[in-house]
């Protein structure tokens, strides 16, 4: 389907860019996927394979944790530009709403003295307590502050964990049934860093942050295959529709195709980063996980691109890796924007 992109990504393989890849095009309704590579290096190799589920780090914050923002939104049980406050009292700051969170506008100071070596009460206690610095509004600064402290506040509406919200009504009503938090390690699961001990981390969450909020965590923490991932995107490509019934309104899909920056300045949609279409500049939505893993997702042309990587395992070699990743994405919106012609 996409030739000179999927030679790309096997040769970033070939060169030790990540050891395993599993990823999939869909075009017009079409999927075409493939996997290459290693599951696993070490302790001893495993090959990888298409049911293997991936610790997909912060593509939780899109599938999991905006989702369920966007459906309290769409049905009128929550304001963008109302403050974090007014829907969970316990955060202290007053001035920052869920439009900064969602596109990380908020310029959230997250320093937290300690952080990776406090209790999981300590570390919610210490996110309550974080203030914005003066370019709130005005300058987009990526963080995962701002969907563990949204994962704060579904809590708080729902008066259930975060993590048992999101299986219940994110991955169960999409069908994603293969995909789930907080696994037991298993070989179904591929392994990502080794730690300095020696220990593989495996059904372990990778995002220390994360590991340590466990059924609290908003930013991290989903373990998906590739069947599950096309689902998600599916849903997407359908504009909303699963199974017959409406699991987002169209109108809240259409919506997402448009800068939601307090200043319509940053190229962010709520909860999403937009790239444009090398051929017309049309928005196409994507995100990243920090382990090596993303999805682009054209709803104007139909069209997806899904990438499963372990490309932490078993080291984190972040800074040639996303030289790499951009790369493999400005070839698929060329070679897409080729292919329209």
């Amino acid at each position: 389907m996409y030739p000179e992109t999927k030679q790309m990504v096997l040769t970033k393989l070939e060169e030790g860019f990540y050891p395993g890849v599993v990823a999939a095009f869909i075009k017009q309704g079409e999927v075409e996927s493939f996997v290459a590579g290693q599951a696993q290096v070490v302790p001893e190799p495993q090959p990888m394979s298409e049911d293997l589920l991936f610790d997909v780090a912060s593509l939780t914050k899109v599938i999991a944790t905006t989702t369920l923002v966007l459906r309290l939104w769409e049905d009128g049980k929550i304001e963008l530009d109302q403050p974090l406050h007014h829907y969970l009292p316990a955060f202290e700051n007053q001035t920052i709403t869920i439009r900064h969170l969602l596109t990380h506008t908020s310029d959230i100071q997250t320093w937290i003295p300690n952080r990776d070596s406090l209790t999981q009460e300590a570390l919610i206690a210490a996110y309550l307590t974080l203030q914005p610095g003066a370019e709130l509004g005005k300058t987009v600064k990526y963080t995962d502050a701002g969907t563990i402290l949204l994962g704060l506040m579904l809590e708080e509406i729902y008066q259930e964990s975060a993590v048992e919200l999101f299986q219940e009504q994110v991955l169960e009503p999409l069908g994603m049934m293969n995909s789930l938090f907080l696994p037991f390690p298993s070989k179904k699961i591929v392994p990502t860093e080794q730690l300095p001990s020696g220990e593989v981390l495996r059904g372990i969450t990778h995002d220390p942050k994360a590991r340590v909020l466990a059924e609290h965590a908003g930013n991290a923490g989903l373990f998906l295959d590739l069947e599950d991932s096309i689902s998600f995107v599916q849903m997407y490509l359908a504009k909303g529709k699963v199974n017959g019934g409406q699991f987002l309104t169209t109108q809240t899909i259409e919506s997402l195709l448009q800068d939601h920056t307090p200043e319509k300045n940053g190229q962010r949609s709520l909860g999403w980063d937009l790239k444009l279409d090398r051929k017309d500049q049309h928005p196409i939505l994507f995100h990243t996980g920090y382990t090596g893993t993303f999805l682009l997702i054209d709803i104007i042309s139909q069209e997806g691109f899904i990438f499963l990587s372990n490309r932490i395992h078993p080291i984190d070699a972040r800074e040639t890796y996303l030289e790499c990743r951009d790369e493999i994405v400005e070839t698929y919106l060329k070679e897409k924007a080729f292919l329209q012609k």
